[in-house]
Parts: C-alpha cells; structure tokens; sequence
C-alpha cells in the first residue's frame, strides 16, 4: 500500500484514539467527584507582593504536597483589587478530601514556618473568601 494512502488512515485512527483517551479522562473525573475551590484573598494595604511571593516560593508546591491540584492565579486588572487581591483556583479529589487537605496543609510544619516568617512585619490576609464549585457538564476543564 502507497504510504499516501496509508498515512491518512494511520492518522485517522491516531486522532480517534486521543479523542478516546480524553473522553474516558473526563468521564473518570466526573465520577471521581472532583471538585474546584474558588478563593480570593484579600491583603494588608501594600501587602500584596508579599502574598504572591508566599504562594510564588511556597504555597503551590505546599498545596500539591497535600493533594491540592494548583488550577490557576489570577490578579484583578482594575483598582482598587489590582493592588490587594489575589483570586485562584484549585482543585480536590472531592469535597471530603478538601477538608482532609487543608487539615493536613495547616498542620504541616513547613507550612506553618512560611507563614510565620512571610508575616514576620505582620499579618499579610485580611479577608479570605471560599467557593466549592463542580464543574458544569459542558465545562472544557473537567
């Protein structure tokens, strides 16, 4: 068979195969009970910086050590949160996990010493705001 004939067959199948794997992928996370956690922090006034070198330098590696999946970071464009908020996502195996993650993420030593030397000149966080969410069904991120 002329590999021009063959080549489009064998890149047919390839395609239909990832299309595979990614929907098993997205059906074993919505039977898994993933879940997403919203969270918007709030800082001291010119305390900002300081919270995004925290999580920059500690916290997301910190999260993973905990099973928390680090989804993305996000800064406001617009005054007067552009200069004192922080707003990620992350994401747990399921709502029950959550709890277990942060229990184990407070208790954590490191943690704890990052946090107290970060707020050495004192307190970074004023505010914390959480929302567990789902995914909707037609949502890409799964």
């Amino acid at each position: 068979m002329p590999l021009r004939t063959f080549l489009p067959v064998s890149l047919s199948l390839s395609a239909l195969m990832s299309a595979g794997a990614l929907l098993l992928t997205t059906a074993v996370h919505a039977q898994s009970g993933r879940v997403f956690e919203l969270r918007t922090y709030t800082t001291y006034d010119g305390k900002l910086d300081a919270l995004k070198a925290r999580f920059r330098n500690h916290t997301m590696r910190i999260f993973e050590k905990h099973g928390m999946t680090n989804v993305g970071y996000w800064v406001p464009q617009d005054a007067p949160q552009s200069g004192n908020t922080l707003i990620y996502i992350i994401s747990h195996a399921s709502r029950e996990q959550a709890k277990k993650n942060w229990d184990a993420f407070r208790a954590d030593p490191e943690w704890q010493k990052v946090q107290k030397e970060s707020e050495a000149h004192g307190k970074i966080v004023s505010k914390v705001e959480s929302v567990f969410m789902d995914a909707a069904d037609f949502s890409p991120l799964k």
